[in-house]
């Protein structure tokens, strides 16, 4: 019974190690390619009131239904950086409050259960623009695209919202 307990374990631990693996640089056909080829992302703003207030709309459409992205939150610590993430790179007041949809639950045995996105998702996001900016909106989107036995590298997809 303890030579099963200690195989089931040692399998396991190869099976995890080579999905980090495969996230962190991608496997042989996937190689070199990067997320944001079967992703297309797109932004857009509504107009800033009188206080500089800004709604975001950012839009991931995944053209290749094989492909996923990891959810924000992911709900795995070991997948964490591999979550979608929208980050404003134009100068704000305070934070942007960013609003990720619920992702898809998948049970793993492996690794442990985690959530995804699947075709298109749409990410909300409200900003505070500093006063008389009216310049448009620059953001980043960092995703990793996977298939249920591969991953593409990661992706930062830079945007502008107007």
């Amino acid at each position: 019974m303890k030579d099963c307990t200690t195989r089931r374990s040692l399998f396991r631990a190869v099976v995890f190690t080579t999905l980090l693996l495969g996230l962190a640089v991608g496997s042989a056909p996937a190689q070199g390619t990067t997320s944001d080829s079967v992703v297309k992302a797109t932004a857009k703003a509504s107009k800033p009131d009188d206080k500089g207030n800004q709604n975001v709309t950012i839009t991931l459409d995944i053209t290749d239904n094989r492909y996923h992205l990891y959810a924000n939150p992911v709900g795995n610590d070991s997948l964490k950086s591999t979550q979608t993430t929208v980050r404003f790179t134009s100068k704000l007041e305070g934070n942007a409050k960013v609003e990720y949809p619920e992702g898809k639950l998948i049970k793993d045995d492996v690794v442990g259960d985690y959530k995804i996105y699947e075709g298109t998702v749409t990410i909300k996001a409200k900003v505070r623009r500093t006063k008389g900016d009216t310049s448009p909106l620059a953001l980043t989107i960092k995703l990793q695209a996977c298939t249920k036995s591969t991953c593409l590298l990661p992706a930062t997809v830079k945007l502008t919202a107007e």
